[in-house]
This record gives C-alpha cells, sequence and structure tokens, in this order.
C-alpha cells in the first residue's frame, strides 16, 4: 500500500517551470498524494484545476492580475537577456544584470518558507530553481533538484559542449574553453556574493562555477533520450533522466480553426514562447515572411499579441494549447524552449529552431547536429533560408518515419525504474514522468 505524502513544489514562477512541475506533479497526484505549490500571488487560481494546492507568497512585487508570462518576458527584454547579441554575449548580460534580481528575490523566498515549511509539514520538497534555497536545504525535509532547462545547464562537464553556448558537439575544444573562461569571470563574483549569504545561513561555501548545490537525495531531468549527452558523459550517480516531464490537458480541446481548415498546405505551429513573442517587430517580420509560404500556421501570439495582426495564412492567440496542437501538426516552428522540444519529440514532429537565448542555444544546436530538425539564426535568417528550411523538412520523408518511431517509444516506454536512495524510498518512473512512493 502507497503511503500518501504531502509533496510541496517550489519552482520558478515562470510559464515553462511552472508546466514542468505540473507534469511531475500529475503523477503523484493521479497515485493519491497531496502537492502543494509554494508559488508568487500572481498564480492564484491557475493551479487549482489541477487539483493542486496554492501556498501563495509574495516574493515579488506583482498582484494577483498580473500576467507571469509578460513579466518574465519584459524581464528578459529590458535586460538584453533576448537580443540579437551572441550566446556568449547574452548569457553575461543574464548572469550579471538579472541573476542579481534573482537573488535578492531568492533571500525573500528563503525567508518566507522559514516560516511556512514548519507549518506546511511536507514529506518531500520539489525544487527547481537555479539558486539554492537554504531553508528548504537546511530543514532536514528530503528534498529533489528538477531541471527543466537543457541538462548541460545543470550538469557542467568539460567532455561536453558549455551550457547556453550553442556550440557543437564536435567542436573546438579551444573554442569550449574560451566560452567557459569568460562565462566564469564575468559571474564570478556574482557567485562569491551569494556564497557568502549561503554560508551566513548554514550551508557550504559554493565550489567551481555553479549557483547551486546538488540535492544528495535525487537529481532529474526530463530531455530525450535521442537528445542527450550519454554519448559524450555517462550520468552522475544521483542524478536520473525522463524523456519529458510533460503535463497532461485532457480536459481541453481544440480544433483547427475554421479559417485554416479549408485552406491548402501543410498545417505548421509557430511559436517563439512568450519572451520571444514579446519582441514585435521580430513576430512582424518572421509573420510576414511565412505569408509568403503555401502553407497554414498556427502562431502564438504571446503576451503583445494586440500589437500585431496575421496574415490570411495564419491563425493564432495570446496562448495556443500547445501539447493539442502539436498533433495535428506536420511541422513545428519554435524558440527551442526545453518543454517546447520535448513534447516536439513526444509526438514525433520535425522541427525548425530559432533560439532567443540560454539553453535554447543548446537545445536548437543538438536537434540540428543529430539531424532531426533545422537551427535557424532568429533574428537573421533570410526568408529563402526560413522558407526552404519548412520545404525541406516536410518533404524528407525518412526523417518523419524516424520521427515517428521516436514518438511511439516514448509514448509506450512505460519501464518501471526503481531507485533506493537516501530519505526517499523508492522513485518510479510512470507515464515518462517521475511518481515518488
Amino acid at each position: 500500500m502507497i503511503h500518501k505524502l504531502r509533496v510541496l513544489f517550489v519552482p520558478i514562477d515562470a510559464v515553462g517551470h511552472v508546466n514542468a512541475a505540473i507534469g511531475i506533479a500529475q503523477v503523484l497526484l493521479d497515485a493519491g498524494h497531496e502537492v502543494m505549490f509554494a508559488i508568487n500571488v500572481q498564480w492564484k487560481g491557475r493551479l487549482e484545476p489541477y487539483g493542486i494546492q496554492e501556498v501563495l507568497v509574495t516574493q515579488r512585487d506583482r498582484s494577483a492580475d498580473d500576467d507571469p508570462a509578460k513579466y518574465w518576458a519584459d524581464l528578459f527584454v529590458g535586460g538584453n537577456g533576448t537580443t540579437r547579441l551572441t550566446p556568449l554575449e547574452s548569457i553575461i548580460n543574464t548572469r550579471t544584470k538579472l541573476v542579481p534580481i534573482f537573488i535578492e528575490e531568492t533571500k525573500k523566498l528563503d525567508k518566507i518558507l522559514d516560516e511556512l515549511l514548519p507549518k506546511l509539514k511536507p514529506n518531500v520538497i520539489i525544487l527547481d530553481q537555479v539558486l539554492n534555497i537554504p531553508s528548504i536545504v537546511m530543514s532536514g525535509i528530503p528534498w529533489i533538484l528538477t531541471c527543466s532547462f537543457n541538462p548541460l545547464s545543470f550538469l557542467e562537464d568539460e567532455r561536453t559542449p558549455p551550457s547556453n553556448s550553442g556550440l557543437p558537439a564536435s567542436g573546438s575544444k579551444s573554442e569550449w574553453k574560451t566560452f567557459r573562461e569568460a562565462l566564469f569571470a564575468s559571474q564570478r563574483p556574482i557567485i562569491e556574493d551569494f556564497s557568502k549569504y549561503l554560508v551566513s545561513r548554514g550551508l557550504p561555501a559554493l565550489t567551481g562555477d555553479m549557483f547551486w548545490h546538488e540535492s544528495p537525495n535525487l537529481n532529474i531531468y526530463g530531455f530525450p533520450l535521442e537528445l542527450d549527452y550519454l554519448d559524450m558523459r555517462p550520468l552522475p550517480s544521483n542524478w536520473l533522466r525522463f524523456d519529458n516531464l510533460k503535463r497532461n490537458e485532457k480536459s481541453i480541446k481544440f480544433e483547427i480553426p475554421q479559417q485554416l481548415r479549408d485552406k491548402p498546405g501543410k498545417l505548421i505551429y509557430f511559436s517563439l514562447g512568450s519572451m520571444g513573442a514579446a519582441d514585435v517587430q521580430l513576430m512582424k517580420r518572421l509573420t510576414a515572411i511565412l505569408a509568403k509560404s503555401e502553407h497554414r500556421f498556427i502562431v502564438a501570439k504571446g503576451p503583445k499579441h494586440t500589437e500585431y495582426d496575421l496574415p490570411d495564412n495564419m491563425w493564432g492567440q495570446q496562448s495556443v494549447p500547445q501539447l493539442q496542437v502539436l498533433p495535428i501538426v506536420d511541422l513545428v516552428i519554435t524558440h527551442g524552449g526545453n518543454n517546447s522540444i520535448a513534447e516536439t519529440f513526444y509526438f514525433g514532429k520535425p522541427q525548425i529552431v530559432m533560439p532567443l537565448f540560454g539553453d535554447q542555444n543548446d537545445n536548437a544546436q543538438r536537434v540540428h547536429e543529430l539531424g532531426y530538425g533545422i537551427r535557424l539564426d532568429t533574428y537573421n535568417c533570410t526568408e529563402n533560408e526560413l522558407l526552404s528550411a519548412i520545404d525541406t523538412l516536410l518533404n524528407d520523408n525518412k526523417l518523419i518515419d524516424k520521427l515517428k518511431q521516436i514518438a511511439q517509444r516514448i509514448q509506450s516506454d512505460n519501464i518501471r525504474l526503481i531507485l533506493n536512495c537516501p530519505s526517499i524510498s523508492q522513485l518510479t518512473y510512470s507515464g515518462n514522468t517521475c511518481l515518488i512512493i
């Protein structure tokens, strides 16, 4: 008989990270466990439909009416995280301009959780953050670290390309070294400052060039087997990989919109995520190119959806139910967010990846170099490059068949894995995500 657990999730409150946490939470809920999310107030009412208890906190000065997607889009655009800069310039901007903001917010959340944990009394905590939260680590409660980024982000290894670089796996090792040295030099003062805070709270000092300590209990990530870097380095003993951390949205229905239903051409899904779609000029440029295609497009217009119109061969809304759209399209044009990459593989679709920043560069490069899609320069690709990439992938029957086989493997892979680890009785594989029992 399964012992009912109280499981507390503490995710980054950006949409992609919350969605990955929901994917794990749904498996736990289906097994009869109690699930809580400690999350900022603007998520009020968004998690209850899943059966998740909302523990609302005020980590940032935002109201419950604020759109979480728009907040993060504005933050990254304003901090030059999503720009025409090189991957190195972009990630240095993120680490030097935005991470200090995240550190201050983490300190606030640390204080809040210090008071909440004795009241909530969770049996397990699942943490999806890029910074350690001392109140969790020091609580004595078993905790699991989840990585909803490309795995290079948390598993830094000199045998693999540096995270956030988008550099090829077969590339120059000296180029890898140059990237790492430049990034580490820029962020080291910030790491040292945060490390002092962790030490003041009773944790060991940070070592190396990471902002966190791994969990001594268990660390997990979602990334398709076919894309993973296991050919370059083995997984550490306390890490587990799953093909995805995909949530289920069975209650949501979607049909091809009337204005596209009778038009000719293949059906293509176009989404640059909330952050990419916040760049209205970029969206206008790319949709103008796609207007010249003979195919039809479903477009996720993003938080600034009212600021531009779509051509006649397109239909879109601020937010599109991606998990309902992916099964019915022939091709995906994506920014390369980790959830989008994994979900596109789950449904076996070829993809054009147009990264904006961070681990999207790594995902785009990995898809491209392994032949599962095409990477394009988001800001500088030409009309011919984009339209040709669409036709190339739509006519690659060998790739389409291969991706269908991968999807069949992922969707039918119900192998049950059991791991004994300190303080946590078992971890099992169920429905391509994890279940703690």
